[in-house]
């Protein structure tokens, strides 16, 4: 899948988390005029999965966001339709494929090269220094990219 980091919804996503949006959030306000749901819920809905999942540095937070707006747009709500619930799965892992293969993992603290598996509670503060120790930004715009690129690929009902 090829995607496009000057997308405007990927410089939607850096821009959020620049705003102080966790990553998760970001990815998933980026893509709000598509979503049924005002931005505030959007935000407070992804709100948990930022830092890995509450700074757990597990699944990253982009994916999160990626995942809760492909499951808005393409998700199945029967929970017989098997069908529906495989070729769901397959759409999130070719997603998670790309991000994958563009940066060695999905994992929050594999990509911050950090060592243990759960955080303090409490974000760092957003300085220039974080940012130049932190690909969270970037990482932001590319989910959003590849997330614009498979709707683009594939229209939504």
């Amino acid at each position: 899948m090829d995607y496009d980091m000057t997308c405007d919804r990927s410089k939607k996503a850096m821009d959020l988390f620049a705003e102080g949006f966790n990553c998760a959030q970001a990815v998933t306000l980026a893509f709000a005029d598509l979503l049924p749901y005002d931005e505030k819920a959007l935000a407070s809905m992804s709100s948990s999965f930022g830092g890995g999942i509450g700074r757990m540095r597990e699944v990253c937070g982009t994916i999160s966001g990626l995942a809760l707006v492909t499951g808005i747009l393409y998700g199945y709500d029967d929970p017989k339709a098997n069908e529906e619930k495989k070729d769901h799965y397959a759409r999130i892992q070719e997603m998670c494929k790309v991000f994958e293969e563009e940066n060695g993992s999905i994992v929050c603290r594999e990509l911050l090269g950090l060592s243990k598996k759960h955080d303090a509670p409490t974000p760092e503060a957003r300085t220039d220094k974080y940012y130049q120790k932190r690909p969270c930004k970037e990482l932001c715009g590319m989910s959003a990219a590849i997330l614009d690129a498979y709707i683009k690929e594939h229209p939504y009902r």
